[in-house]
């Protein structure tokens, strides 16, 4: 269980923020890609009264083809310059069974989305490049994952960041912004 504090940058350019991203110095820590199942209640119980979600990743990397798999139930606690996160986390072995049991309790699956992650460290801020397919979400966004709030101005300034492309939404919001079921 940990607390996350993060934001995305709307609007980039994938290769571009790469190349900005290597010549600070920041160093390529993964490349993956993820099959994100999201369940919830028929009436969005998670979403409207937890103010989160509970998503099932099936992630593989793209270099050693390693594979994990993880039930995430993330809550947003606050949404002021960053949004911050109370994520509970657990390794499984077999997302159908999971997926089964979460039906039988009268969860159902709101949607599946295919990301293509690449993700960034320097210091102890974190770039994560995400391209979703184009059915789930059609633009290619950065989050920055931060461990104190001093760091996201640290990093605005080092990659050059308009602030007007910055948001705390999730990508649940972003969905609906375009219409998106």
């Amino acid at each position: 269980m940990c607390n996350e504090l993060e934001v995305k940058v709307l609007g980039i350019n994938k290769e571009q923020m790469e190349e900005k991203l290597s010549k600070i110095g920041a160093i390529k820590v993964k490349n993956e890609h993820q099959k994100n199942t999201i369940v919830d209640t028929k009436d969005n119980m998670i979403e409207k009264k937890h103010n989160g979600y509970l998503r099932v990743r099936e992630t593989t990397d793209n270099v050693n083809y390693n594979k994990s798999i993880k039930v995430t139930l993330k809550k947003i606690l606050s949404e002021d310059s960053y949004r911050k996160n109370k994520e509970i986390e657990s390794s499984i072995d077999n997302p159908e069974a999971i997926l089964e049991i979460f039906n039988t309790l009268g969860l159902e699956t709101k949607y599946i989305g295919y990301k293509e992650r690449i993700s960034y460290k320097y210091n102890d801020i974190l770039f994560e490049i995400d391209t979703w397919d184009k059915d789930t979400y059609p633009e290619t966004y950065m989050e920055i994952e931060i461990q104190k709030s001093e760091d996201l101005d640290r990093a605005i300034e080092l990659l050059d960041l308009d602030r007007k492309y910055i948001t705390t939404k999730s990508i649940s919001e972003l969905r609906k912004e375009k219409e998106m079921k």
